[in-house]
């Protein structure tokens, strides 16, 4: 059973930088797509990042290009996400996320895709 566990969130003030990791154990031989979502709220839980298997194809939501990278260690299975110039609306609890499949090279962009999930951690962002 795939498990994972995101660390390294806080508060920060905005203009600030954050960088979240997750570790993903009892995934045996297999390598996942993966993806960062967060949830504000009140809000729906929205993806914000998504990497592919190999880390080589990557998206990002609109509201966060330019500001968020995804990234992975295969050999550490590993997943990160480099927050810079955070703002107040980036507030909100950050999952991370394995998807169903392990085919591909593809960074999966629904919610549906995804069926590994950490607890989450929380960010906040002051003004």
């Amino acid at each position: 059973q795939v498990q994972l566990v995101e660390s390294g969130g806080g508060l920060v003030q905005a203009g600030g930088s954050l960088r979240l990791s997750c570790a993903a154990s009892g995934v045996s031989d297999r390598t996942y797509p993966m993806a960062w979502f967060r949830q504000a709220p009140g809000k729906e839980r929205e993806i914000q990042a998504a990497i592919s298997r190999s880390g080589s194809n990557t998206r990002s939501a609109d509201s966060v290009k330019g500001r968020f990278t995804i990234s992975r260690d295969n050999a550490k299975n590993m997943v990160y996400l480099q927050m810079n110039y955070l703002k107040p609306e980036d507030t909100a609890v950050y999952y991370c996320a394995a998807a169903r499949t392990t085919s591909g090279d593809t960074p999966y962009w629904t919610q549906s895709d995804y069926a590994y999930w950490g607890r989450g951690t929380q960010v906040t962002v002051s003004s």
